[in-house]
């Protein structure tokens, strides 16, 4: 069934458990994310990011997402992540998206919240819900790479005037995480999250989750962290699927698909349970 982002992330921050956002620029990543959400009986977040929409424009992604999540058996929340343009927002919604995320953090801190609190009133108008984000998630290779990563970590104090100001459902903070592929382990500062959770009651969104320990994943969700973001591991397992398929002598599309999907599912799996949402709808 089709939802938005509180029908999930409410009672998983009520109930001490994560939900995975995974992005699915094609057909076989989204049934990799929703059949496998369907086996575990657990709630799910997918869709897109508008620096990926260069491979699936973003209204190819939502004639096949919008379809699947009417018919998944079990909760599908469609969000349009990382929304960097007014104009792409409105387009997510026009399309039938339930969810977005206006990424205003780079702006200076009035024009963020300015910007957000405008997307917040119209989405809200049309039962849609708003992620923001305050300091700034940077990337480990590339642009947005950070030189001082801690100038960005999300403040609680500002965190609190944030939410306040402009009423989003959730928020994304900087908190040790990156984009990507980690260069090294990453170090979480679990004691901000833990603090931002405390000062803004709201469901917290973690981005850079492909790369995190088990243990990060626990105690991140444990203290606050109600929204997991999820790309690189599927998008690398599709990868393995398709290799292993051509190893084992698949010598069309056709052959290499359902081991393409196998192996994402793995993936699915794994951060369904790590996250605790399995066994929840």
């Amino acid at each position: 069934m089709l939802v938005n982002m509180n029908d999930m992330l409410l009672p998983a921050k009520e109930g001490g458990y994560g939900i995975g956002f995974f992005n699915a620029v094609n057909v076989e990543m989204a049934r990799a994310v929703i059949e496998t959400a369907e086996e575990l009986h657990a709630p799910v977040m997918v869709g897109t990011a508008e620096v990926l929409l260069p491979v699936t424009r973003l209204e190819r992604v939502a004639e096949y997402l919008i379809p699947m999540a009417k018919k998944a058996s079990v909760p599908v929340c469609v969000h349009y992540d990382h929304g960097l343009t007014f104009e792409r927002c409105m387009e997510a919604l026009k399309l039938g998206f339930t969810s977005v995320m206006y990424d205003c953090s780079t702006a200076s801190y009035e024009e963020n919240v300015g910007k957000v609190a405008e997307m917040v009133k119209i989405c809200h108008a049309m039962g849609v819900t708003v992620e923001g984000e305050l300091g700034h998630v940077g990337d480990n290779a590339g642009a947005g790479k950070l030189e001082n990563p801690d100038d960005y970590f999300t403040d609680p104090d500002t965190a609190a005037d944030f939410v306040e100001k402009t009423g989003v459902d959730a928020l994304a903070v900087a908190v040790g995480n990156a984009h990507g592929d980690y260069a090294f382990p990453p170090k979480l500062d679990f004691e901000r999250i833990r603090v931002i959770s405390e000062k803004t009651g709201l469901p917290l969104v973690l981005h850079g989750g492909s790369g995190l320990s088990d243990h990060d994943f626990r105690e991140a969700v444990k203290l606050g962290v109600s929204k997991v973001n999820i790309f690189t591991d599927i998008d690398k397992a599709g990868k393995r699927g398709i290799e292993a398929g051509i190893a084992a002598g698949e010598k069309s599309m056709t052959g290499l698909i359902p081991h393409e999907i196998a192996e994402m599912k793995k993936v699915v799996k794994e951060k369904i349970l790590l996250f605790g949402s399995a066994d929840r709808v």
